[in-house]
């Protein structure tokens, strides 16, 4: 079975990529524009997924005045998982829930994937996907490895307990309507959250963690954008390398 034939049997799966921010950390043109490799950083991240027989749909949610831009530049690209380009919101919340609305009825399983962290492996999103299909809702996350303390510009104070502290990541995965009531709760009631992982566990749903990598970062300073610079060459060329089973413990 090819890859189209996979994906026409798995299309019920669609991948979420708010790409509407605007980079302030980092600086200058945002970072799901710029190059990395032969492509943006957003380009890269949609060709990880357009390889993955899971995922049959794609929906970017980019900022109101480069809709038509992004819509044309990816279009170029042959994507045949991109579903729509739909205008974002100015917030991250607001832009997932605007890709939502996108995704096509036949999709059950909704995953949600920073357009800023391009170096995410099949096994990772495989691992998502089977999560969500067997309990709900699973993120990828990674247990806090470095000391924690309180303090201040001006001192450190006491450590904190790092056990039982994760970092999360994504792709963060759903069911379709726990996201949707999630997004419908959050929006009736002005609520805010930092990711889909919260809005969903006010309703009292469980999220599975599922074993990320740090290498799994997003770019957000300039130090990771220099990072994600110097690991591309090796990445593009042996992203299996990347995949769970010899990253998870580094």
């Amino acid at each position: 079975m090819d890859a189209a034939d996979a994906r026409a049997r798995s299309d019920e799966v669609a991948v979420l990529i708010p790409a509407a921010g605007r980079g302030r950390r980092l600086g200058g043109q945002p970072k799901q524009f710029r190059a990395l490799g032969e492509h943006p950083v957003l380009v890269q991240v949609l060709l990880s997924f357009e390889q993955h027989p899971a995922v049959g749909h794609a929906v970017v949610a980019a900022p109101e005045t480069r809709v038509t831009g992004v819509t044309d530049r990816l279009q170029a690209e042959g994507l045949s998982v991109l579903t729509a380009v739909v205008g974002g919101g100015d917030n991250r919340q607001s832009s997932v829930r605007h890709a939502l609305r996108a995704v096509p009825d036949p999709v059950t399983t909704v995953l949600v994937h920073d357009a800023a962290r391009p170096f995410v492996t099949a096994a990772q999103v495989q691992a998502v996907v089977q999560a969500v299909r067997a309990d709900g809702a699973a993120s990828l996350a990674v247990p806090v490895a470095d000391t924690l303390r309180r303090g201040d510009a001006d001192s450190l104070g006491d450590t904190i307990s790092r056990d039982g502290l994760y970092r999360m990541q994504t792709p963060q995965g759903f069911r379709r309507e726990w996201l949707e009531h999630a997004h419908r709760r959050a929006s009736s009631g002005d609520e805010t959250a930092t990711d889909d992982v919260a809005l969903v566990q006010r309703l009292d749903h469980e999220v599975l963690p599922v074993p990320g990598s740090r290498r799994n970062f997003k770019i957000t300073t300039p130090d990771d954008w220099a990072l994600a610079r110097a690991l591309w060459p090796t990445w593009k060329d042996a992203p299996e390398r990347f995949d769970l089973s010899s990253s998870a413990s580094t």
